[in-house]
This record gives C-alpha cells, sequence and structure tokens, in this order.
C-alpha cells in the first residue's frame, strides 16, 4: 500500500540580503533597472513538491514513491533520498537538462526575488503512472503543465484516485482544463489565495466546485484550515509550532498529512488535523527538509494540540 508522488524535485538556493530592496530599487528608475545585492548568507536546500511531500510522508512511517524528471546534476540529491529511504524508482534522469531550480533572494523586510528555472521538470511528461505497484492513492502536484495534465488522465484511466494540488502552477491553466482536472480528481487541496483564483477562473463558488469531489480543502495559514465534504465545511484548527521560523514547504507538508491519512483510512476530522501539525513542525525549521519526530512524538504533539489521540 502505497502513494505515488507527482510534481517536481527542485534545488533551493536561497540568499539573504543583509539590506532593503527599497533601498536600492528607485520607482522612477525602474525601466533602466541594474542592480547587485551582496548576500554573505547562502544555502542550498533539496525542495520541490514530490520531494518534500515524500519526505514528510517517510517521517510519517509509509513508504511513499515519488515520480519526477530531474537532471544531470541530481546526485546530491540522490544521495539525500537514499540516505532518507525514499524509493527512487520512478525518478527520470535527463542527461542534457538541469534539476528543476529556484533562486530566492529575501531581503530584511522578508520581501522575495525569485528566478526559477524549470530544467528536467518541463519534461514530466515523458513518465507515465505505473499501473502494477500497489498504489493506493495519488497527488498531481506542480509539475510541468503537459505532465500534469497527462497524469491526471492515468490516474484516472488506471481508477487510482488522486489529490489534485495545482499549487503555484494553476495560473498555467484555464477555468475548462481546471474543471477536467476536477472531473478526474478524487481531492482537491488549495490555498486561500489559489480558491480565489480557482473561483475566478472556473466561475464557480468553493461550495460548487466542492460539489465535484469527495473532498476540497482550502489551507489558510496560521488560521487553520476548511474542508468541504459532504455537503458540510469542517474548520480545522491550526496547531502550535514552538516557534515560526520558515513557513516555506509547510503546504507541501500539510499535504503529507492528508495522503496519511487517507492511506489510513481515518476520517477527516482526524486527517485535517494532522495535516495541520504537521504544517506546524515544518514551520518550527529552515528548510523544507530538515525536521525530524518520531511517529510517538508526533502522536504526543497531536494529543497536546488537540486534545486526544488518534489510532492507526
Amino acid at each position: 500500500m502505497t502513494a505515488l508522488i507527482c510534481g517536481s524535485v527542485a534545488y533551493d538556493t536561497i540568499m539573504v540580503f543583509q539590506g532593503k530592496f527599497k533601498h536600492h530599487i528607485l520607482p522612477e528608475q525602474v525601466h533602466i533597472l541594474n542592480v547587485s545585492f551582496l548576500v554573505p548568507e547562502l544555502r542550498r536546500e533539496y525542495g520541490g513538491c514530490a520531494g518534500n511531500i515524500a519526505y514528510n510522508l517517510k517521517l510519517l512511517g509509509a513508504d511513499p514513491l515519488i515520480m519526477a524528471t530531474v537532471g544531470k546534476d541530481f546526485t546530491p540529491y540522490s544521495q539525500w533520498l537514499a540516505y532518507c529511504g525514499i524509493n527512487q524508482d520512478f525518478i527520470k534522469v535527463l542527461e542534457n537538462n538541469y534539476t528543476a531550480q529556484a533562486y530566492i533572494t529575501t531581503d530584511l523586510d522578508d520581501n522575495q526575488i525569485t528566478a526559477f528555472h524549470p530544467g528536467a521538470m518541463s519534461f514530466s511528461h515523458e513518465n507515465s503512472v505505473p499501473k502494477d505497484r500497489g498504489i493506493r492513492l495519488g497527488i498531481v502536484a506542480p509539475d510541468g503543465k503537459d505532465g500534469m495534465i497527462q497524469h491526471a488522465a492515468q490516474f484516472a484511466e488506471a481508477d487510482i484516485p488522486f489529490i489534485f494540488d495545482p499549487g503555484q502552477g494553476l495560473p498555467m491553466f484555464d477555468g475548462k482544463e481546471l474543471l477536467d482536472f476536477m472531473e478526474k480528481a478524487a481531492w482537491v487541496t488549495v490555498n486561500d489565495y489559489e480558491a480565489q483564483l480557482l473561483q475566478e477562473r472556473t466561475g464557480l463558488t468553493l461550495d460548487e466546485l466542492a460539489q465535484r469531489v469527495e473532498a476540497l480543502i482550502v489551507t489558510k495559514g496560521s488560521k487553520g484550515s476548511l474542508l468541504y465534504t459532504e455537503g458540510a465545511i469542517l474548520e480545522i484548527p491550526p496547531a502550535r509550532p514552538s516557534a515560526a521560523l520558515d513557513p516555506t514547504g509547510c503546504g507541501d507538508a500539510y499535504r503529507a498529512g492528508l495522503i496519511y491519512g487517507l492511506l489510513e483510512g481515518l476520517d477527516w476530522p482526524t486527517i485535517g488535523r494532522i495535516a495541520s501539525l504537521m504544517g506546524a513542525i515544518k514551520v518550527e525549521t529552515s528548510g523544507t527538509q530538515n525536521h525530524s519526530f518520531t511517529l510517538s512524538a508526533f502522536k504526543d504533539r497531536y494529543r497536546e494540540n488537540f486534545g486526544h489521540e488518534f489510532w492507526v
């Protein structure tokens, strides 16, 4: 029993500028912009939606399968996944490309300037959903556009229920394409901003969209999340982090919690709370794959936050 995680695998190069962009970018001169920022702080993290989701699922005790396309520079990431015990059978290396990567510069106001190179991710359609690995459910997370469309269709053809998680890839699709995803998906998850865009693109309200899937999940950051299912709206409270250091990757951790709960056949109030706690644990650590815990410790924190236990 496993889950197939379709999405990006990427390197995140994160730099910190010890100043404020607004002091160096002059609005009246933006048409001839030519600036350079000294960034004494730099770190390179393993990221990408599929990589992050799989990492968090592994922490919960699941055995996820990543399906992604990566480049000739993938070796360090591959070694990290091997160290974590994460299966790489469906990660395809394209020797003429680089692995997708984001270059993120943050200033002291927490403003960010990001350059993203999709690299091998653009060829995600060269992978196909396997039908013979005991896959119980899947997720179509942000990836190359053609790959996302193809993998959703393949999940549907194989009768494998899946989560549609458009994320930052949502703007690539028009209303018709988004509704086609929802026609095939069992579940859809978006954040509150993406929920607004989803409504604008499709012309439907969240209640109307929820009627097309088994559950529509809308995350609201520190305000918790909403689960639209079976004609009702469940309010999921936020879990309490011990510190709020870095929100990057919290959405992926939350989605890993959803997948775990679905694999274990738990009820939606419990699934939502597991997902909420996963996001809170991630925010306590800088980077997307640097946190860790045992399942026993996770259950203790679940009880501390929500006043009851869950059983698997």
